[in-house]
């Protein structure tokens, strides 16, 4: 099993700046890719961003291309999502999630609690 524990979320004006990170715990040596997901109220879970936990290869939503950064940490276990440039419409929850292949809406084994991220107009 591997723990997922979120944190940084919060409530930002419209053009600023947000920092998930994502702490991983337990078996963290099956786990090949992370990433972030979010949740609007009436809309369905969609990702954000993932990384490949060894590659670090990076895949970004089109909504978040050029303003979000995903990256690592693997000394610890850490992926943190660089949100700059925030829009209202990227009011959600936010969750952080694992798997030992690759992350997609329909293949995420482990994840986080969620945080929420709201962004005023």
């Amino acid at each position: 099993q591997v723990q997922l524990v979120e944190s940084g979320g919060g409530l930002v004006q419209a053009g600023g700046s947000l920092r998930l990170s994502c702490a991983a715990s337990g078996r963290t040596v099956s786990v090949a890719s992370m990433g972030w997901f979010r949740q609007a109220p009436g809309k369905e879970r969609e990702v954000v961003a993932r990384i490949t936990w060894r590659g670090g290869r990076t895949y970004y939503a089109d909504s978040v291309e050029g303003r979000f950064t995903i990256s690592r940490d693997n000394a610890k276990n850490t992926v943190y999502l660089q949100m700059n440039s925030l829009k209202p419409e990227d009011t959600a929850v936010y969750y952080c999630a694992a798997d030992p292949g690759v992350l997609t809406t329909t293949q995420a084994s482990y994840w986080g609690q969620g945080t929420q991220v709201t962004v005023s107009s």
